[in-house]
């Protein structure tokens, strides 16, 4: 079996990040990231009461059961989105929609 340059082999993580890299689908995945995390970002209560269902260019948008609860999370707003980013490690969502 022939050998190969150990400078040539990588470690399957780093793989996996250069290929998400030249996809150029990075940004599409922290996008996803932060629709599957909501509940963990936000904590039970709120989880209760909402569904993020998707995001597009940076606004996430949120389904919310109750006026009320919308009216909570829009005066909420900035410090939701502080959380999200920071929980990603990066600046993915900039603004959310509650309907």
């Amino acid at each position: 079996m022939p050998k190969r340059a150990a400078s040539s082999i990588k470690p399957l993580g780093e793989a996996i990040r250069d290929l998400v890299q030249s996809l150029g689908i990075r940004s599409k995945l922290q996008e996803y990231e932060a629709v599957i995390q909501w509940e963990g970002i936000v904590g039970e209560q709120i989880a209760k009461v909402t569904t993020a269902t998707r995001i597009t260019k940076g606004v996430l948008f949120v389904k919310v059961k109750t006026g009320t609860w919308r009216n909570e999370l829009t005066i909420r707003k900035r410090e939701i989105i502080e959380k999200i980013n920071t929980a990603l490690g990066e600046k993915v969502v900039g603004d959310i929609k509650f309907h």
